[in-house]
């Protein structure tokens, strides 16, 4: 695949007409596989065929899209080609049976522009995206990020992580935000679920979806009326997600807190510093492939190895339990 050709099954959208599908329902940050090879950053080079399969395994679980360069995806690590490359493998993976939103993130307007349109010459259905990441930018220069990143013209999931880029997105900048054309979505990850609404309030009529980007808040964030979820731990549990997304969606809650409660625990490792190392553990534990990490992540503690796969073991003996009853 050249550097300057589209995967065939879909048509480049920039400047042209809005992909086919959405940016909600369950999109998974999809966790990055390598293999060993001296001759790669840090010994470690990217297994795109066993990425492609992971990619179509979500989607086959029930799962609605993948999530390619985020952060559980390991995009800072990545060198440029690399990072571009794996955009396209989930693209042609997925095909049309599911979204494809590409993480964009970049220090700069200008950098994450530029993987804005990549990402739109590629295929993607939408991209995800940061506040610049290395510098605590102010309201008028977040506002001239997202602004710069929309006007490529793909759809714009915006990232609300303050853990990590120190800038918080609240919810009266969401409201300004949201009037940008092509803003469509916020990925929150603040952890407050009283945003969900607050959020929904002041961008009452601009169409912006309420995706929540923390799995163990994802039931509460749904039933506050957030029409997404941006996930990590469908890497591990794609079906069972894609279960609890339909029943906390369709008003069950009841069925929805008897899936969910075994699995916060599991789900609280998302929110930590080593999540990536976590989830693919967990991945591990059910039998798919998750594999190392390259620096900065290096691998987990033996007590955190250990409390992982305690709250792991957990969720699968109670989802064994629920297959079996």
């Amino acid at each position: 695949m050249s550097d300057n050709t589209p995967p065939p099954h879909k048509q480049p959208t920039h400047g042209l007409e809005q992909p086919a599908h959405g940016l909600g329902g369950v999109v998974v940050a999809t966790a990055l596989p390598y293999y060993e090879d001296a001759a790669a950053p840090a010994g470690l080079a990217v297994d795109h065929d066993r990425y492609a399969e992971h990619c179509r395994w979500l989607v086959e679980s029930g799962c609605d899209g993948v999530g390619p360069n985020g952060s559980l995806g390991e995009y800072a690590s990545l060198t440029d080609e690399e990072r571009r490359t794996v955009a396209r493998t989930a693209i042609e993976a997925v095909g049309d049976a599911g979204s494809v939103v590409v993480g964009v993130h970049g220090v700069g307007s200008h950098q994450a522009r530029h993987w804005a349109e990549v990402a739109a010459e590629d295929g993607a259905d939408g991209v995800l995206c940061l506040p610049p990441t290395m510098y605590r930018a102010n309201r008028g220069e977040i506002l001239a990020h997202f602004a710069a990143v929309a006007s490529v013209g793909l759809p714009v999931m915006v990232y609300n992580n303050p853990i990590d880029t120190k800038v918080d997105l609240t919810p009266d900048l969401v409201a300004e935000i949201a009037q940008i054309d092509n803003v469509v979505a916020i990925k929150e990850f603040s952890g407050d679920v009283r945003r969900v609404l607050e959020i929904k309030e002041r961008t009452a009529g601009t169409g912006l979806e309420v995706i929540s980007g923390a799995d163990d808040v994802v039931l509460e964030s749904l039933l506050m009326g957030a029409s997404g979820w941006f996930a990590g731990f469908p890497n591990v549990f794609p079906a069972e997600s894609a279960l609890l997304f339909e029943l906390a969606t369709a008003g069950k809650l009841d069925e929805a807190r008897a899936l969910y409660e075994p699995l916060v625990a599991a789900f609280r490792w998302d929110s930590r510093t080593e999540f990536v190392q976590a989830i693919k553990l967990g991945m591990e534990q059910v039998g798919r492939f998750g594999g190392p990490c390259r620096p900065p992540r290096g691998p987990l503690t033996p007590a955190m190895r250990e409390q992982v796969e305690a709250d792991m073991a957990r969720a699968i003996s109670a989802l064994e339990e629920r297959r079996a009853a």
